[in-house]
């Protein structure tokens, strides 16, 4: 096998891609392989030289399998399986995915011009043409970029112009922020409306009209698997959001990781991930791997969350397998009476985007009758890296083991290895072979690219803890660590004692300036319905002192804050640093 040496800013990461001509049937194992995952040591061995083809198209090298006579899958099958709040429902084979894919990269490439490597700006809900035009841009070789409904006018602005975004598809949701400032982005040549042809605006083409006279004779690209497909907006803590770069092979096929081991399905499964279209989450479970694996992903278009809508469309829905849902959601779901609904203990529970605390895990088991969470762990940046197993013991708590294909330290701020049971920073091992998955680069930004690679690692930005028998134990983001009178102290450590009383539904925990102790520990609580009447002064010394009681006592929040809602994320992950900023004097 050949290797393929990828610059990145001065940092040689060789990306292992092979050259041998079986790669077609590799590739199909990849995508049918159902050798059971009942051994983790077994499968971290078999996944060290795990490499990527030479050439990779997920349009062509997946669905386009999926939809032929050699697919295992019945052809009839669903791939993807859509309802709304209203009572619709539609139902797409792989056939009909391939097909219309292949019809709007005609349109794409042929009406609006649109060439391999130019990129196209999505924002839509959950509506079946999200995942068409994701297929038709990788098969056009288009490099495509999703966004939220969420996004304003400015943010817009922001993604069009650092992009160079030469195309934009959006519907009623998100038209009339996108007229707002797209006579600022010079470099737009196709805007392209999905909804009645009546509600066109002027100097828009409207989806349904140019794709009525396209047909699926398209002649897919062949694409390098180094040569980039998709870019995703990732926000710190600072500045403008940045623009991840990943590559065909990199993401399309590196998600084998996150199909075979975070979500662990089969053709035969269905895939119900709630998150956010704009959200990377969205790629991982309501796309890429799920559809590497042949299963179904079910999606509901929805403006609104109702957990108890949610737990009826589980129940009734018998044949979802999976269910993918962020903490903040699940600990509104498990308020429900789960008892109630008796498919939920055969569903496979998958929770990412923060840590799961010990007292969530063990709510959905008691409530479903022995249903588990399994945790996930990964970044915009990556694919599926650490996570619980149903094939290892779970220790409530902790985020699990790396994920077999990938290789997870804790190092220091310079990347060096870390003993055990010392707090670091997790690190993604890049060399002497850049994993699968990792993205390439932060476009048009060297200095933070080079800023998030140290020694032999990328830097995750997440502090955790690594204990003697190799499970993961998370902290916090490294700037969420709040440093009063000597103690280092991790939100989330503090966050876990308090949902464990049952006055907090929610809570977040930041740093508040204190003139003696530079700075102590701050939490914002959002009460559960029952104590919203009691006198908050009583509420807050009866939580510090069960703070106490549940955790080092100097880790208990010297203020708290009783609150409506937390600021968050369009993903549901808190946003910390916006309520840091406010204690502080920053906004």
């Amino acid at each position: 096998m050949a290797h393929h040496c990828l610059q990145t800013y001065g940092r040689s990461l060789v990306l292992r891609i092979s050259t041998s001509r079986c790669w077609k049937r590799c590739i199909t194992s990849y995508l049918v392989d159902n050798e059971p995952f009942n051994n983790y040591e077994e499968h971290r061995r078999k996944m060290q030289n795990f490499t990527v083809p030479q050439y990779f198209n997920f349009a062509k090298d997946v669905i386009d399998f999926w939809a032929s006579e050699n697919s295992p899958k019945s052809a009839s099958s669903p791939a993807l399986w859509w309802i709304d709040d209203e009572g619709q429902e539609m139902k797409f084979n792989f056939q009909q995915i391939s097909n219309e894919s292949k019809r709007l990269a005609n349109v794409l490439t042929n009406h609006c011009g649109l060439k391999k490597g130019d990129i196209l700006i999505v924002i839509l809900p959950r509506i079946p043409e999200w995942w068409f035009i994701y297929i038709a841009a990788i098969r056009a070789g288009l490099i495509v970029s999703s966004g939220t409904t969420q996004l304003r006018p400015k943010d817009i602005e922001l993604r069009m112009k650092s992009s160079g975004a030469k195309c934009i598809i959006t519907d009623q949701s998100s038209v009339q922020n996108v007229e707002e400032v797209i006579s600022l982005c010079s470099g737009v040549q196709s805007k392209i409306y999905i909804g009645h042809k009546s509600d066109t605006p002027p100097g828009w083409e409207n989806y349904g009209e140019i794709m009525a006279n396209s047909t699926d004779d398209f002649q897919t690209v062949k694409s390098k698997s180094d040569e980039p497909m998709t870019l995703y907006f990732t926000s710190g803590t600072t500045g403008a959001p940045k623009m991840a770069e990943h590559t065909h092979g990199g993401l399309g096929f590196g998600h084998f990781i996150t199909a075979r081991y975070m979500l662990n399905v089969s053709h035969d499964d269905v895939v119900w991930n709630i998150s956010d279209t704009g959200w990377a989450k969205a790629g991982y479970s309501s796309l890429f791997a799920t559809w590497l694996r042949g299963a179904c992903v079910f999606a509901h278009q929805t403006n609104k969350f109702d957990a108890k809508a949610f737990l009826e469309i589980l129940d009734r829905n018998r044949t979802i397998s999976c269910f993918c849902v962020p903490p903040t959601a699940l600990r509104l779901i498990v308020k429900e009476d789960l008892s109630r609904y008796t498919h939920l203990r055969n569903v496979k529970c998958l929770s990412a985007g923060e840590p799961v605390n010990p007292e969530l895990l063990e709510e959905w088991e008691e409530g479903t009758g022995g249903g588990m969470v399994y945790e996930a762990y990964g970044q915009s940046e990556t694919v599926f890296l650490c996570g619980t197993y149903p094939c290892m013991k779970i220790k409530p708590g902790s985020m699990g083991k790396p994920a077999p294909g990938i290789d997870l330290e804790i190092v220091d701020d310079e990347g060096k290895i870390l003993p055990n049971n010392v707090e670091g920073n997790i690190g993604l091992r890049v060399k002497p072979h850049r994993p699968v998955g990792l993205f390439t680069r932060y476009v048009d930004d060297e200095n933070r690219t080079m800023s998030v690679f140290r020694g032999k690692f990328y830097m995750t930005g997440d502090k955790a803890v690594r204990d003697d028998e190799g499970y993961f134990w998370f902290v916090g983001r490294a700037d969420d660590i709040i440093l009063t009178s000597g103690y280092r102290i991790g939100p989330f450590e503090v966050e876990s004692a308090l949902i464990e009383h049952p006055a907090v539904l929610e809570s977040a925990v930041v740093s508040s300036p204190d003139p003696t102790r530079g700075e102590v520990v701050k939490a914002f609580v959002i009460r559960t319905e029952h104590y919203k009447s009691r006198d908050e002064s009583e509420l807050r010394k009866e939580l510090q002192e069960h703070v106490k009681s549940i955790t080092a006592p100097y880790k208990y929040p010297r203020k708290i804050d009783f609150v409506d809602e937390l600021p968050k994320t369009v993903s549901g992950k808190i946003r910390r640093v916006e309520l840091r900023n406010r204690e502080w004097g920053r906004d």
